[in-house]
C-alpha cells in the first residue's frame, strides 16, 4: 500500500519597523484544508497514512529514524537478547551498542523513537476515526470497516509500547483533542491491556475472513494478534478458543519450504496472516516504501551483495542452538557447552574446514556463514562478508537480504538495501506453536507435541535446504520429529520454548518471548557470561530482575509531559 505524501506548511513570520500588518494575511501554500478529507475518500487517505507508520518510517529525518521504530524490531527484540550481535564496529550507532551491553538509560534515542513512531501511528488512527464521524458519504458497513482497521492499528500500536515499555498511556480518539495541545499528557498509571483487547477485540468482530487488496487486516489476522495479547497476560483459554478458530477456518497452512517465508517473490503467501507491506519503484521519495527499518542489516562487502552496512549479526549461541543429536533432535540442555565451528580470525583466503555436525537445516537459512551458499549470490566467503569480524563475530543476517535474483525488481533503483521484502509479523507457524504452547500449559502434551511436529515435518523436507551449487545439502542437515512422549511438563514447556526461538531467530521476538515466559534473567545471564568470553564488550553483562523485564520511558517524553507544573508520565522501576 503506498504511504500518502503530507505536505505541512510553516508560516515563518517577520518583524521589521515602519511596515504594515497586512503581509500576516497570507493564504498557505499547499496546506490541505480538514473538510477536503471528511468524505469516503479523505478519510481512506488518513486511513492508508496510519498503515504507512507499520514499518516505522513517515517523519522527515531527524524526528527518528526508520530503524528505531521499524515493524521486526531487530534492535529490541533480537540485540538485546541472546540471538545476536550489533555487529559492524564498535563506533557506528552507539547507542544500540549500550542497549546490547546492559548499560540502558533513559536518554538512549533508540527508545525515543520507537516511542515517537508508535504515537504517531496512533495519532494517525485517532485522525480517521474523528474525521469519520463526520464523513457523510460512506455506507454503514465501509463505517464499520474502517473503524475495524483504524482500531486494529490502534490495538497493534499500543501492543508495541507495552511490551517495550509497559506502563504507557493509552490514547483514543475521544481523549485527543487537536485544539489542545496537552490532551493526550495522561499519567502512566493504569494497565493498558483491557484497551489494547477491546480494540483488537472489535476489529475482530468486524473485518471480513479475507480482504480484497493484501496489507489490510482480516478477521483472523485480528483473531491472531487479540491471542497473541492474551498469551502475554497469560490468558491462555481465551488465546486457545481464537487460535483454534484460526486452524478451523483452513485458510492457512505451512508452506512446502521454510524459506518461502523470506523471499520477496513469495509475499502474503498461505502461511502469511499478517504482514507489513513494503513496496520500491513505485514513485515515492528515496524509496521510503520499502523495508527502510532494515536497511543497516545487510553483509558489508564480498560477492557484491552490498557496501553497507554490517549490522545484525547472529551471535554463536544462537548458531550452536541449531545443533542436533544424531536423531536430529535439538540439545535442550547442552547446545552451547561447545561451539559450531567458524572462521573467527580466518582470512578469506585461507583453508577453512566447516563444521560437519548435525544441525538443524532452518540455520542456514537464518545464518549466513562461511563455505555455505548465501541466497543466490553464491558461497559465503567468511571474513570478507563482515564489516569487522573480531568485533562482530564470523556470522552475516540472512533472513531479510534480498536476492540477486531481486535486484532492479524488489529492490529500490536507488539503494538496493531498501527491498519490497515484507515483515511477515503473524504466519500461520506462530499460530501452531503458540497453541503448543497453551497445551502445555492447560491442555495435553501429546497435542503439543503434535503441533511442534507439524513444524519440523515442514522444515525436515529436504527440497527446502540449502543447497550449494554441487546441488548437494550445504551442510549434514539432520532433524527429525519428537516421537517419544514428553516426560514432564517442564521438559514440555522447554521443547516449545526452544522451538519457537529456532523457527523465529532474528525476527525480533525473542526478548520478549523470553520476559513473557519468566526466564529472561536466567537465559540472559548465562548467555552474557558465555558470549563475554568471546566478545570482550559483553563480560560483566548483567540482565536485572525486576528492571530490565522492560525498558525506561524516555526522559525527553517525560519532561514534555508536564502538564502545568506537575509532570504526568512516571519512570519504570530501576531507572
Amino acid at each position: 500500500m503506498k504511504k500518502p505524501t503530507i505536505l505541512i506548511t510553516t508560516l515563518c513570520l517577520a518583524v521589521a519597523s515602519a511596515c504594515s500588518d497586512k503581509f500576516l494575511d497570507v493564504q498557505p501554500k499547499a496546506a490541505l484544508a480538514v473538510t477536503t478529507l471528511q468524505n469516503k475518500t479523505g478519510v481512506n487517505s488518513l486511513l492508508i497514512g496510519a498503515y504507512a507508520l507499520l514499518d516505522g518510517w513517515a517523519t522527515p529525518e531527524g524526528a527518528y529514524r526508520s530503524y528505531q521504530a521499524g515493524a521486526d524490531n531487530w534492535v529490541y527484540g533480537s540485540v538485546a537478547s541472546d540471538d545476536a550481535y550489533k555487529g559492524t564496529n564498535a563506533g557506528d550507532q552507539p547507542p544500540i551498542s549500550l542497549i546490547e551491553q546492559g548499560l540502558i538509560q533513559s536518554d538512549n534515542i533508540y527508545f525515543r523513537g520507537k516511542w515517537r513512531g508508535m504515537y504517531d501511528g496512533i495519532a494517525r488512527t485517532n485522525d480517521v476515526l474523528q474525521t469519520l464521524a463526520v464523513v457523510k458519504d460512506a455506507s454503514e458497513a465501509e463505517q464499520a470497516q474502517i473503524t475495524a482497521e483504524a482500531r486494529f492499528l490502534r490495538g497493534h500500536f499500543h501492543f508495541e509500547l507495552k511490551k517495550m515499555f509497559n506502563m504507557v498511556p493509552y490514547i483514543d480518539e475521544k481523549i485527543y483533542n487537536p485544539n489542545d495541545l496537552e490532551s493526550t499528557k495522561l499519567p502512566n498509571n493504569e494497565d493498558i491491556w483491557p484497551k489494547i483487547v477491546a480494540d483488537l477485540k472489535a476489529a475482530y468482530d468486524v473485518l471480513p475472513l479475507k480482504q480484497t487488496q493484501v496489507g489490510r487486516p482480516t478477521k483472523w489476522a485480528a483473531a491472531a494478534t487479540l491471542a497473541k495479547a492474551y498469551l502475554f497476560q497469560k490468558k491462555y483459554a481465551e488465546a486457545k478458543t481464537l487460535l483454534e478458530a484460526i486452524v478451523a477456518s483452513g485458510q492457512y497452512q505451512l508452506m512446502p519450504n521454510y524459506h518461502d517465508n523470506f523471499r520477496a517473490v513469495t509475499n502474503n503467501n498461505a502461511e502469511s496472516i499478517f504482514e507489513v507491506q513494503y513496496s520500491v519503484n513505485d514513485g515515492a521519495s528515496g524509496g521510503e516504501n520499502g523495508n527502510a527499518g532494515s536497511t543497516l542489516n545487510y553483509p558489508y562487502g564480498g560477492g557484491g551483495v552490498t557496501t553497507c552496512c554490517g549490522f545484525f549479526q547472529p551471535s554463536q549461541n544462537l548458531v550452536n542452538a541449531f545443533k542436533t543429536d544424531a536423531t536430529g533432535l535439538p540439545l535442550l540442555d547442552t547446545f552451547n557447552a561447545s561451539d559450531v565451528t567458524s572462521d573467527q580470525g580466518i582470512e578469506s583466503d585461507k583453508a577453512f574446514t566447516p563444521y560437519a555436525g548435525p544441525v538443524d537445516p532452518r540455520l542456514d537459512w537464518t545464518v549466513g556463514r562461511r563455505g555455505v551458499q548465501f541466497l543466490d549470490w553464491g558461497v559465503h566467503a567468511g571474513k570478507s562478508y563482515v564489516r569487522d569480524q573480531a568485533y562482530g563475530g564470523p556470522y552475516s543476517p540472512k533472513k531479510h537480504v534480498m536476492y540477486r535474483s531481486d535486484v532492479g525488481t524488489n529492490t529500490f533503483a536507488g539503494n538496493p538495501r531498501l527491498n519490497a521484502n515484507n515483515y511477515r509479523m503473524i504466519r500461520y507457524d506462530h499460530v501452531l506453536l503458540w497453541l503448543a504452547e497453551i497445551e502445555v500449559e492447560i491442555g495435553d502434551l501429546e497435542k503439543a507435541r503434535a503441533y511442534v511436529n507439524q513444524v519440523r515435518k515442514r522444515a525436515a523436507n529436504p527440497d527446502g535446504f540449502v543447497k550449494n551449487p554441487d546441488g548437494k545439502a550445504a551442510a549434514n542437515y539432520v532433524i527429525s520429529e519428537y516421537t517419544a512422549a514428553w516426560s514432564s511438563k517442564e521438559v514440555a514447556r522447554k521443547a516449545v520454548q526452544f522451538e519457537q526461538r529456532l523457527e523465529f531467530a532474528m525476527e525480533g521476538h525473542r526478548r520478549f518471548d523470553l520476559v513473557r515466559w519468566g526466564i529472561a534473567a536466567p537465559t540472559l545471564n548465562a548467555y552474557y557470561a558465555a558470549e563475554g568470553k568471546k566478545r570482550s564488550y559483553l563480560n560483566g553483562v548483567q540482565f536485572v530482575e525486576k528492571k530490565h523485564e522492560y525498558f525506561p520511558i524516555p526522559i525527553q517524553e517525560i519532561l514534555n509531559s508536564k502538564k502545568g507544573s506537575t509532570i504526568t508520565l512516571t519512570q519504570n522501576p530501576g531507572y
